[in-house]
């Protein structure tokens, strides 16, 4: 996990997002379910988000697709490997990553998807950066997408108000220059807090059944006040260290980009680094918890914002089912 000295880094060339069009707000929620707008906002920051309606996930992940494409001016062909963080595949299999590569015509390209839940991003850039530093690829598509409508129960309001749809991603090259680009990460899992945030059916330990779908098992399951816990300790935790090992402080971060879960576990875990708000990127009042598409959405965005320059230090970090949790740090090179 430390810097790799004498190789290729990884840089991001290309980032890109994708939203549905359809907004879901409190207001809409109000009619669903006993909360209000001002009850939501207030304990999550949150005050819409994005539905995709009777379509997969993999059509907001061809979007996002496309986009790294004409935004970097190459074509399909050049793409040597497709990686999707998703925990809502369009099905078991094939992978939505495979269903992706055909549909933009990636004929060179191999596919596979990865899940870490909310962490599957961060998980993700990290595996397709050794490609990269390896030599042994030179464009590799990095997309987190989740369609978290699909999984939610729409009258659980334990739930229902946290998750929206959308998608985001990046597209990674080697670059020799080696103060540019992703150059340390710190990765966990603690499978034993699995219980904590999880969907019980649908794979091999519970097949789907009436029974099972009555008893709501396909539908996502939380402890709040765990994963909240949880989420804010190991966010500093793995932030610090990993700054701390690269004799970096938080004065030293530019931009950070973390999963937006909860705008009050982005703020605590801001305090408890000592960092100023100005430099966090916070999409969640506009898209909810989109999963694994959150840090790539909110990168996009503060891309487009111009609020992130060439050589400035960029932290991701983000908290998952798993449990999983870590963090990489990049210098720039757009």
């Amino acid at each position: 996990m430390s810097t790799r000295s004498g190789r290729c880094r990884a840089v991001v060339t290309a980032v890109d997002r994708y939203l549905p069009e359809r907004i879901l707000s409190n207001t809409d929620i109000e009619k669903i379910i006993d909360t209000s707008d001002e009850w939501i906002r207030d304990r999550t920051g949150i005050a819409e988000r994005r539905i995709l309606d009777d379509q997969p996930t993999s059509v907001m992940a061809i979007e996002v697709a496309n986009g790294l494409l004409k935004k970097r001016k190459i074509g399909a062909d050049e793409i040597d490997l497709i990686l999707i963080a998703t925990i809502t595949p369009d099905m078991f299999f094939p992978s939505t990553a495979c269903v992706v590569q055909d549909a933009i015509g990636a004929s060179k390209a191999w596919a596979f998807d990865l899940s870490a839940a909310c962490t599957g991003f961060v998980y993700a850039i990290v595996s397709a950066a050794q490609f990269i530093e390896t030599g042994a690829h030179s464009k590799i598509m990095v997309i987190g997408a989740d369609r978290m409508s699909s999984i939610v129960d729409p009258h659980d309001r334990a739930t229902c108000i946290l998750f929206g749809d959308g998608a985001g991603g990046v597209l990674l090259e080697p670059s020799e220059d080696e103060g540019l680009g992703l150059f340390d990460f710190e990765l966990h899992a603690d499978g034993s807090g699995g219980e904590d945030l999880f969907i019980k059916g649908g794979g091999s330990a519970n097949p789907p059944t009436h029974e099972s779908v009555d008893a709501g098992f396909h539908f996502m399951q939380q402890d709040g006040r765990v994963v909240c816990k949880f989420a804010v300790q190991k966010m500093a935790e793995v932030s610090l260290s990993l700054l701390h090992k690269n004799s970096l402080s938080v004065d030293d971060v530019d931009l950070y980009v973390p999963h937006q879960a909860n705008l009050r576990i982005i703020s605590a875990t801001a305090d408890r680094m000592g960092l100023s708000m100005d430099k966090v990127a916070v999409s969640i009042e506009k898209y909810a918890n989109t999963t694994a598409a959150t840090i790539p959405i909110a990168l996009s965005e503060a891309v487009e914002q111009g609020r992130v320059k060439r050589s400035d230090l960029v932290q991701l970090t983000a908290v998952g089912g798993g449990l999983t949790w870590g963090s990489a740090l990049l210098r720039w090179a757009m």
